[in-house]
């Protein structure tokens, strides 16, 4: 699957990285550089705050435009998605073994990941550990806490 630089998202992912890049560009690098004209014109730059502060703002607003432009140029769109097997931008149903306990998850790549909303990354244990399976394959999930098994029972 892709170089290590690929960037795995689904379209609403893509959207709102785009959106995300968009506002720096086009809203907050303009707010910053009026904040450091303003606190430029303050006088003394040795002792002031403002400037400081706009010039940290610029330097972090700069860094995420060139993460957010470095991503966009390495991404993979999740589009066609198989439910035969599981892969990235699959929802997949599992039980847990040894407590029979259900739980459903929605593969996707890294920068997408949200627990919160059951998306885990593909490069999390339970989803390598899912890869390449079918409904019914009981799989080993190699987890930091020790190993346990699931059983895949719905891809969709």
């Amino acid at each position: 699957m892709g170089n290590k630089n690929t960037v795995y998202l689904t379209q609403e992912g893509l959207d709102d990285l785009k959106k995300e890049l968009d506002e720096l560009i086009n809203v907050r690098r303009p707010e910053n550089i009026q904040a450091i004209k303003e606190a430029r014109s303050l006088g003394d730059l040795s002792e002031n705050a403002e400037y400081d502060a706009a010039r940290n703002e610029q330097a972090q607003i700069e860094a995420r435009i060139k993460q957010l432009e470095k991503m966009l140029e390495n991404v993979s769109i999740i589009s066609e998605v198989d439910t035969d097997k599981v892969g990235i931008g699959n929802t997949v149903s599992i039980k847990y073994v040894d407590d029979d306990e259900e739980d459903q998850y929605k593969i996707v790549g890294s920068q997408e990941a949200d627990p919160f909303e059951s998306k885990i990354s593909n490069e999390s244990p339970i989803a390598q550990a899912l890869f390449n399976h079918k409904v019914g394959d009981v799989v080993t999930v190699n987890s930091p806490n020790g190993n346990y098994e699931v059983e895949i029972i719905e891809i969709k």
